[in-house]
């Protein structure tokens, strides 16, 4: 059988459709893939990489203000959603897919109409606890509408269609224990460790705070941390805190230019403090680690706070807005955690609780299923 996969813009949309594509290809070794993706995109490296062919359409996002540029920016938008469109046909006709799937980026709009309107089985997996624009538009014509969180349903026209299967996860994340994972790293067990990893987006400021934040700590060091600094932002940050606390690293404090481990940190860590993107969470519930999020405010739909306040309402994670969010609000919010390890324990099995370990599997049965029925199996 064929398989077509549409994903794009950031790693959190593509990693799920590689997982997916890498499960299905172990059930049915005999498949072909082909994925689409949006030209000069992330796709069209990581897709490669992960060793599946990628073809490219032109397409471009919307924007939701209404000055000038954004006018002219939405009708070029437009017009390459109808040529981008066309495009997917072509490439759709051409492999024959049994089932098209997309997992997020503005790239599945054209490439998943275009299969609904060639017959072809689709489905689209919205990771966002909110729908974006693109999975809005396509709800009505997807053959499976699948969903990371249970309390997403409520987001669509017809919550009654809408599958919870949650958001894949590299399997990596899911088979080192704390102990192991501390041992791995050549940390204490007894000593606890906070993993920080903020992503490139809003890293600078974040660098800033988090510099405070070790000084600060620097005064009663009774927990490790793991920072990832950013490969930008590293030398900086390095740089500052050998000055102001020399040998602030021989206390626990590792500040780390990229955390090319991270499925071990994680698994090391206590807590761990982020951003609220999706993927992130997907893997903070499967692990289940209580979180300290800090949701980006530069992102569209304002959506990383509203997945933030899922984890919240769930008693998994604590939530402080960017405004909130500085060296002593996050210092006191840390230690008072982690001096009450039995508060930390009760969010470690909440978040476990909203996790779905079997997401990858729960898709690829869903996908196909789409296949096989198209195939007439």
């Amino acid at each position: 059988m064929k398989f077509l996969f549409t994903c794009g813009g950031t790693a959190g949309h593509i990693n799920p459709a590689i997982a997916v594509a890498g499960r299905i290809r172990e059930e049915l070794p005999d498949s072909e893939f082909l994925f689409i993706g949006a030209e000069g995109r992330m796709e069209t490296d990581l897709v490669p990489r992960a060793g599946y062919e990628i073809r490219t359409v032109r397409i471009t996002n919307i924007h939701r203000g209404f000055s000038a540029e954004d006018i002219k920016h939405n009708l070029t938008t437009l017009k390459n959603v109808v040529t981008s469109t066309a495009e997917a046909k072509r490439l759709l006709r051409e492999f024959k897919p049994d089932a098209a799937v997309g997992t997020g980026g503005y790239v599945c709009f054209p490439v998943l109409r275009a299969a609904h309107e060639l017959g072809i089985p689709t489905a689209v997996h919205e990771s966002n606890a909110v729908p974006g624009l693109t999975t809005k538009m396509l709800e009505g014509s997807m053959d499976a509408v699948m969903v990371g969180f249970e309390e997403s349903r409520a987001n669509y026209k017809h919550p009654e269609r809408v599958a919870v299967t949650g958001t894949p996860v590299r399997g990596e994340f899911l088979r080192t224990g704390k102990a192991e994972a501390k041992r791995a790293l050549g940390l204490p067990e007894d000593k606890p460790l906070v993993a920080s990893v903020w992503g490139s987006l809003g890293a600078q400021h974040m660098n800033e705070i988090m510099s405070d934040f070790i000084v600060r700590a620097f005064a009663n060091p009774f927990f490790g941390l793991i920072h990832s600094a950013g490969k930008a932002g590293y030398e900086k940050m390095a740089a500052r805190l050998e000055s102001e606390k020399p040998g602030y690293d021989k206390l626990g404090m590792d500040v780390r230019a990229y955390i090319y481990d991270m499925p071990t940190v994680m698994a090391a860590a206590d807590l761990v403090l982020c951003r609220a993107g999706a993927s992130t969470l997907a893997e903070l519930t499967a692990m289940g680690k209580p979180a300290v999020l800090v949701p980006s405010p530069n992102v569209t739909n304002n959506h990383q706070e509203k997945n933030a306040r899922v984890l919240e309402a769930a008693g998994g994670a604590k939530v402080l807005l960017e405004s909130e969010f500085t060296a002593d609000s996050l210092l006191g919010l840390v230690s008072e955690l982690l001096h009450h390890p039995e508060e930390l324990e009760a969010m470690a099995a909440n978040m476990r609780a909203v996790g779905v370990q079997d997401a990858t599997d729960r898709i690829a049965e869903i996908v196909m299923g789409l296949a096989r029925s198209h195939a007439g199996e």
